[in-house]
């Protein structure tokens, strides 16, 4: 983690323009501050390609040890991804601790974690990064020349640390494994009661815990700082005389380390198997577009379809812009213009939300032949069961309701009708 001396650890930010857009400094500086460092200069140049030893050229080396001498900072905090031997290189150049973009992000992270699966999730993610950046810090002790008792135990060293990683890893899957466990019968405890699932993604500080709040009357902290929550919470909403289950996540970012994505995957499922997905954007940003993308980029690694996305763009108060509702050209809500804070817009989100999620169900009624037992188990793993009598010949007639997106599961079957 970053080191914290007494009073506020003070870093030099640096950044390469030619890897990052000129708005990434702004959200660097956001990230050392929610991390608990203060910024107290920025160092910027510009490369065709990162130096092989430094990722930055030797001038600009000597240009941030001379800013890391008059501010008195405590690290230097790069916007990019380091590789281990540039970071001890720099290390070694500078006399300070030197952190990555990544492990910027990896350490708010493992601060706010609060529950028993975040903070398992965070060290899942810290050793696996840790396993691939260990270096020999035991080289005193190693073999000056060979021979039968002189070999040193430097590299032994260096195995040992890669073995208690390793146990580490292992015993945190293994306690992973059983908190999913918990969470699947969980949600298979939601769709015996027949409430359908909404998440609520989006970039960090976007406004979704605000939303959240603002839907549920829940308490869910929220504050103007990148990551301000971790953990998933879960809440019910009323909605047109009935209910379903709203889920907030943790925010995402550009260039999302993938060590966290593989971390909180679990923790992701929900937005995986959600009937609809609320993308929560920050309508004032500067940089909305690619925040846009950065959202989807990350959904797409999760298997989430753009179709089953409904857009919120929140914060319009900062724009002194009306809520309005935008549909596709089906017909279809695709774009809600609202602000959480005031509350204005609100009706048209529910409103919204409502005719998404009747348009999300397929009612059919089919015959399953004696063969398809398997996909008679998947009926009622993936949807509701309204019917299921025995047919004359052992096989089922049945009336289900599907989530429209696994309707094609209904194409191998004989005979059905969709209602």
């Amino acid at each position: 983690m970053i080191p914290r001396p007494a009073g506020e650890a003070r870093a030099v930010l640096v950044h390469i323009a030619t890897l990052f857009d000129a708005e990434d400094v702004a959200e660097l500086a956001a990230l050392t501050q929610s991390a608990g460092a203060q910024p107290v200069a920025v160092v910027q140049g510009s490369r065709q390609e990162p130096d092989p030893k430094f990722f930055i050229g030797k001038g600009k080396v000597e240009e941030v040890r001379q800013a890391v001498a008059a501010h008195q900072a405590d690290l230097v905090l790069f916007n990019h991804a380091l590789s281990p031997s540039q970071e001890r290189n720099l290390e070694q150049a500078l006399g300070v601790r030197v952190v990555d973009r990544i492990g910027l992000i990896l350490d708010i992270f493992a601060q706010r974690a609060r529950s028993y699966e975040g903070k398992l999730q965070v060290e899942l993610a810290q050793l696996r990064r840790m396993a691939t950046r260990l270096v020999r810090g035991w080289t005193h002790l190693e073999r000056q020349k060979g021979g039968i008792g002189l070999r040193g135990p430097g590299e032994t060293q260096l195995e040992t640390d890669r073995r208690l990683i390793a146990q580490r890893i292992r015993q945190i899957e293994q306690r992973l494994r059983r908190v999913e466990k918990q969470r699947r019968q969980s949600r298979r405890a939601r769709k015996k009661v027949e409430l359908p699932t909404v998440a609520l993604v989006g970039y960090t500080n976007a406004g979704k815990s605000t939303l959240f709040n603002a839907l549920t009357n829940a308490q869910v902290y929220a504050a103007d700082q990148l990551f301000a929550t971790l953990d998933s919470t879960l809440r019910r909403l009323e909605l047109a005389g009935s209910q379903v289950i709203l889920a907030d996540t943790v925010g995402f970012i550009r260039h999302l380390p993938h060590e966290l994505i593989a971390a909180f995957r679990s923790t992701l499922q929900e937005t995986c198997e959600a009937e609809v997905v609320l993308h929560v954007i920050d309508a004032s940003a500067d940089q909305r577009l690619a925040q846009i993308e950065a959202v989807y980029a990350v959904l797409g690694e999760l298997g989430v379809e753009r179709g089953r996305v409904l857009e919120v763009y929140n914060k319009i108060d900062r724009l002194g812009l009306a809520p309005r509702l935008e549909r596709d050209s089906d017909g279809r809500p695709r774009r809600v213009w609202l602000s959480a804070k005031t509350r204005a817009g609100l009706d048209l989100l529910l409103a919204a939300l409502a005719e998404t999620l009747a348009a999300e169900v397929v009612r059919a009624k089919l015959h399953l032949p004696p063969r398809e037992a398997g996909l008679r188990a998947r009926l009622f793993a993936l949807g509701r069961v309204l019917q299921d009598e025995v047919a004359g010949d052992g096989g089922w007639n049945m009336e289900v309701e599907l989530p429209a997106r696994h309707r094609n599961i209904l194409e191998g079957v004989g005979a059905y009708s969709l209602r």
